[in-house]
């Protein structure tokens, strides 16, 4: 049994299947499909059901999972303590973040962090909160922007950073509320919306709002990816709550709602104070900094 297999029995898991697993892996499907066929061959029982138009663990392939979680994370610390030794010079980190990010400009530091890191290689999932909280305590995060909605994070999370969003009403273009650039929240009361899927980040913050405000919305449509969400609200659809940056880059009208404190956390968590990989601690360190050099450049205070 290869350590090689184990990652690529891992990636099948967390990518839902074989397709989206090689190209996270950066590997020919084929391949891919392959190494995971020798892994079961060594074990002598199948770990996956493809009979199925989804790709599904077996009992065994249930009873691998914690033992290769425990097998890549050990594998990952020898990496990281060679890495650690060899100055960076090689190295891997992997980082998880909620679709709707935007107090940080994810792409422009990570792209800073690979200019002084370039032998380091970095993995991003984008997902919910619940799936990233879960794969940061189980190692295969190193860290992950969440927004945990007023919720204790898990024990053994630490909190390395934390942001204040204001959310937003955005509209069509022409609907009739666009001009007025602020709502009461008496007057959605009729206004159909569009929203994320239940259980995401945001549609929980928005869901505890407008509770507390007392506002009953009339659900139209819910999906899962932020730009269909703004496409949908943009062709007349329905209204939605999102962070204001979301609704400017669109190029919807945005407005703000006459109620106290309209918006949400969002932290940069990991597991303990520090990471224990180099790469990770370098990542940490990296992201830290570019906050406190935009709490500097605008005044903001930090959280």
């Amino acid at each position: 049994m290869e350590i090689r297999q184990l990652r690529h029995f891992m990636a099948v898991v967390t990518e839902g299947g074989f397709t989206a697993a090689a190209r996270a892996e950066l590997i020919a499907q084929s391949a891919l499909s392959t190494s995971v066929r020798k892994l079961e061959r060594e074990l002598g029982a199948d770990l996956f059901d493809r009979t199925g138009r989804r790709v599904v663990l077996t009992e065994a392939g249930r009873a691998l999972l914690p033992q290769a979680r425990a097998l890549l994370a050990g594998a990952e610390a020898a990496r990281h303590a060679v890495a650690e030794v060899a100055g960076l010079a090689r190295g891997r980190v992997a980082i998880g973040t909620i679709q709707t990010l935007t107090c940080v400009d994810l792409p422009v530091e990570l792209a800073a962090f690979h200019r002084e890191f370039p032998g380091v290689q970095v993995s991003v999932r984008d997902s919910g909160v619940d799936e990233l909280t879960e794969a940061l305590r189980a190692g295969e995060l190193d860290l992950a922007y969440l927004a945990p909605d007023a919720r204790e994070l898990p024990e053994g999370l630490a909190v390395h950073a934390t942001w204040h969003e204001e959310l937003v009403l955005i509209t069509a273009p022409g609907h009739p509320l666009a001009a007025a650039g602020k709502v009461e929240v008496s007057d959605l009361a009729e206004e159909p919306f569009v929203d994320f899927r239940a259980g995401t980040g945001l549609e929980t913050a928005v869901r505890r709002l407008a509770a507390g405000w007392g506002l009953r919305r009339h659900i139209t449509c819910d999906v899962t990816q932020a730009g269909l969400l703004v496409d949908l609200v943009g062709a007349g659809i329905g209204v939605a709550f999102v962070p204001r940056p979301i609704g400017e880059r669109a190029g919807l009208p945005c407005l703000a709602v006459r109620q106290p404190d309209p918006g949400r956390t969002v932290v940069l968590a990991g597991r303990g104070p520090r990471p224990r990989n180099p790469a990770a601690a370098a990542l940490l360190h990296h992201l830290t900094a570019a906050d406190r050099r935009d709490t500097a450049s605008t005044g903001r205070q930090p959280s």
